[in-house]
């Protein structure tokens, strides 16, 4: 079967696409939870095995984790877990900035009580979920909790495109996926509660620049900590932290 008469199958079949779905957050996941850390290959037959599906919905699953800028493929590499450069880590943390703050202003200045209650008792839930988080389980369920909050308040700016860009270019799942491959230590007591007291005083300029505060917490300590790893080679990967790989998942040679 060709490439384009396999990407029409994908469209064309419910059963396929509802595999790639499965597949897609599978590894998504994995990535997410620090299971497959930057530089793991990523084979294509193993993973199949693993999930119990064919090779076609995984090879789309990938390619879409591609786009998300998740996965990415090399010649003589192969497909593989992104290893970001300093200045790709930069830049979404400029892009989150930008977009989470103008999120900031409008729901300061439109949001009901409700959903300024909704904002606080989100936050507190989670600044909760940070000092009793322990174990991978608990870390994972706590980012997708943090990805929840932010993505609920650019949700409640009723601004579609606003929350559209915010979710395609992905910034929540970058600070994610640099945060989980770092291992940082959990925000200061407080820490979300604190931007949702900025967030309900119907200030805009008082949230942004609160929110502005949140999205550069650690930047500039993740890039010292990214310094060391700034031209990547095989002894680089080699001694970077990372949980033991699995046959499974290794790319095939």
């Amino acid at each position: 079967m060709s490439v384009l008469s396999s990407g029409n199958a994908t469209k064309s079949n419910p059963v396929q696409g509802n595999l790639t779905e499965k597949a897609y957050v599978w590894i998504r996941d994995r990535i997410l939870s620090g299971n497959l850390p930057f530089g793991t290959g990523l084979s294509r037959r193993a993973l199949a095995e693993q999930l119990e599906i064919s090779i076609v919905p995984v090879g789309d699953a990938l390619q879409r984790l591609e786009n998300d800028g998740l996965v990415e493929s090399r010649p003589r590499v192969g497909t593989r877990v992104r290893i970001p450069t300093a200045a790709s880590i930069r830049g979404h943390f400029v892009l989150r900035e930008a977009l989470e703050s103008q999120a900031a202003r409008i729901f300061a200045e439109k949001a009901s009580p409700s959903e300024r209650d909704v904002i606080r008792r989100m936050a507190d839930q989670l600044d909760g979920m940070f000092v009793l988080t322990s174990g991978e389980d608990g870390r994972f369920e706590t980012h997708k909790f943090h990805l929840q909050f932010h993505m609920t308040i650019a949700q409640l700016t009723e601004c579609e495109e606003l929350h559209n860009a915010i979710e395609k270019n992905q910034v929540l799942v970058f600070n994610w996926f640099y945060d989980t491959a770092f291992r940082n230590e959990p925000p200061p007591p407080g820490w979300h509660s604190q931007l949702a007291d900025a967030l309900v005083q119907s200030d805009p300029v008082i949230a942004d620049a609160a929110m502005r505060v949140h999205t550069r917490y650690r930047m500039t300590e993740l890039l010292q900590r990214m310094e060391a790893h700034l031209t990547w080679d095989e002894a680089q990967l080699a001694a970077f932290p990372r949980r033991s790989r699995t046959r499974n998942v290794q790319q095939e040679v």
